[in-house]
């Protein structure tokens, strides 16, 4: 994937305004094992905090990795996986200097649970893999063409917890059920229902997807029609490195963008990203104890 470097703006709001720089990661290739990202859970004084442990290899098979937390990216060292055991120090820059603590923890299951140990005492951490969502989902604006006759309509393709896809499709002509819908190795296939004005009739469609781009045919006894489309927000989905400078100093976030423009802040979800021409929004409150109350507001220029 080629790098792209974009300026952004973030405003915590009432605090200050953070100057970034992102630039877009190689998604590379999923790995079986350990490597992906684990959502883990601790409980720190009663609250419940959330950092995502992001594993992958390098070009020589090494094991590497980074904890992502709502303050930044941490740098983790003497990272060991042997059979179910996993250890690492995790590495923090502060503006007093690094800050380790240990990590020693075990993997059954498709869950890791373990221990992070430093001076400040012990925090017990639970986690699991985190699913990405089919490349397919999201919102597509497609083209319809049929003999001499063009139209448009937009299709949003949803998937739940187990992955299962569903689908509305909006157009100005009619009504349309879409069901069975399936999505394998790039081919798009669903059933259509259609009713316009007193007329009732049913049609399927398979198509093709490549990157952000959809093509394909709707089939009934109506006759053929072809169907090109386009991802709505292609050019933000993906993994963004965020460079941010403050007056306490410079640290690095990861703001993944998910095909159907959701996100995640580090460990934050974020339910939308708002697209308004060029420029790319969204916000969140983050629970720090103790009344306190983050507020993230992010745009793009």
């Amino acid at each position: 994937m080629k790098q792209l470097a974009k300026r952004r703006t973030v405003l915590l709001t009432g605090l200050i305004v953070l100057p970034m720089f992102l630039t877009q990661v190689s998604a590379g290739q999923a790995k079986r094992g350990i490597t992906g990202d684990w959502q883990l859970k601790m409980d720190f004084d009663g609250r419940q905090m959330s950092s995502i442990l992001s594993l992958s290899e390098d070009d020589d098979g090494k094991l590497r990795g980074e904890l992502i937390n709502i303050w930044g990216l941490s740098e983790l060292r003497d990272l060991k996986h042997e059979g179910r055991q996993l250890s690492f120090v995790q590495v923090y820059q502060s503006r007093d200097g690094e800050i380790t603590t240990n990590f020693t923890g075990s993997i059954e299951r498709g869950k890791l649970s373990g221990t992070f140990s430093s001076d400040r005492g012990d925090l017990q951490a639970e986690g699991s893999r985190i699913r990405r969502l089919p490349s397919i989902a999201g919102e597509w604006e497609t083209k319809l063409k049929m003999e001499d006759r063009e139209f448009t309509a937009s299709m949003i393709i949803r998937a739940d917890e187990q992955q299962k896809l569903a689908a509305d499709w909006n157009s100005q002509w009619g009504e349309h059920e879409i069901t069975n819908v399936a999505f394998k190795a790039g081919k798009l296939t669903f059933d259509r229902k259609s009713k316009i004005q007193d007329q009732q009739f049913d049609s399927s469609f398979e198509g093709n997807v490549k990157g952000h781009t959809l093509t394909g045919t709707i089939k009934s006894e109506r006759g053929e029609i072809t169907v090109e489309g386009n991802r709505v927000g292609a050019a933000v989905v993906g993994l963004w490195e965020l460079d941010i400078t403050s007056d306490s100093g410079s640290r690095k976030q990861l703001l993944r963008i998910n095909p159907d423009l959701s996100a995640m802040y580090g460990p934050i979800a974020i339910k939308k990203v708002d697209l308004d021409n060029d420029q790319v929004a969204f916000k969140t409150v983050v629970d720090l104890g103790e009344r306190r109350l983050l507020h993230i507001e992010a745009l793009e220029k």
